[in-house]
Formats: C-alpha cells, structure tokens, sequence
C-alpha cells in the first residue's frame, strides 16, 4: 500500500488477523498456541469459493504461509473468521513443530483447545450438486468447480449404497445423469451458465 492509498479488504483482513495470531501466540487472550509468528506469512485470495483458509508450508525454509479468503471476510461475523485464523494458526504450529500438518487426533486437539472448527463451515452456495438416484438413499454432494464426476456421473457411482447419481447445476436447476447431459446443459444455458 501506497501512502494516500486507502486500505483494501485484503489489507483489513490481514491486519486484523496478525493481531488475532499475536494474541493466540502470546497467550494475551482466551487461547494459546506457540506458533513461531517469524515464521509465518499472510497473504489473501480473491479466488477461493469454498475455503476460508488454507495453510502451505514450503519445508526448505520452514516458512507457513496462511492464505485467506476475502470472500469468506467479507462474508463471516468476526468471532466466525477469527476461528478460521485460528484453525489456520493449528495447521501453522503443526507444520512448524511436526514438517506435517493435517486433520488428525493432534490437530483436533489443538483445535478443541483453541476453539476453532476442525472443518470450516461453508460460505458460498455451491455451483453444482450430486444426487443418488436411488429410492432408499440420500446421499448428495456439493462442488464448486466442475470436476470429472460432475462432468461424467455416468463413470462414477454414489458415495453411500455405488447407485446411479445425477449431477444437478444449482442456479438453474438442471439435472443430467451423462457426459453428453452436462454438454448439452451447458450449451442450452449458455451465458447462464
């Protein structure tokens, strides 16, 4: 930032975040966690749709990086977003104190003490939803992005009970259950897609 340049959301969040982990670090609030903040970076994304954070680790200089979405900002309370800091902030200390981190039995209860979710709750709406098609089942999926079994569901088979399932374009409505559905959707919505 430039000065006379007013802050950006990115810039807010950040900020804001920073101060939470120093908080978290030093023990000064309600939780404490000793992640190394000299070795920890911040940074946001405009892109992500359906993660708040994520935590990458680059080993050869044993730096964390928390990457958070400014959708997810804009989107969540405070209390709600400084959870996924530090949700974020577990996957840091684990990365800095183990070379690994994931969602595991240490990590769930390093989340626990911190009072952050073990997954983040949702904060877009997906642009595409799985459906089994079978009577006795209810299994359903949500995506973001348009992966092979959204694309294809006749190569792929239901999560629960192997059934059929059909894919479904959220906004619209519309359902296929092949390869040749999910093209001929698309086309037919076009711009709407």
């Amino acid at each position: 930032m430039s000065d006379g340049d007013a802050p950006t959301l990115a810039d807010e969040s950040v900020a804001r975040a920073r101060i939470h982990a120093r908080e978290v670090a030093n023990g000064d609030g309600d939780y404490h966690l000793p992640v190394d903040l000299g070795r920890l970076e911040w940074t946001v994304s405009a892109r992500a749709r359906r993660r708040a954070g994520a935590c990458r680790w680059n080993a050869s200089c044993e730096v964390a990086t928390i990457v958070l979405s400014r959708r997810a900002y804009e989107q969540y309370d405070w209390p709600a977003f400084a959870a996924v800091v530090r949700h974020e902030l577990v996957h840091a200390w684990e990365f800095q104190q183990f070379g690994e981190s994931g969602h595991g039995k240490r990590f769930h209860k390093q989340a626990a003490e911190l009072d952050a979710p073990r997954h983040c709750q949702a904060f877009a709406e997906p642009r595409y939803r799985l459906r089994c098609l079978e009577v006795d089942c209810d299994w359903e999926a949500k995506r973001h992005r348009a992966s092979k079994p959204v694309k294809a569901p006749d190569q792929y088979r239901c999560g629960a009970c192997g059934g059929r399932y059909e894919a479904e374009h959220v906004s619209s409505g519309r359902t296929w259950s092949t390869a040749s559905g999910y093209g001929g959707t698309k086309a037919t919505l076009g711009d709407g897609w």
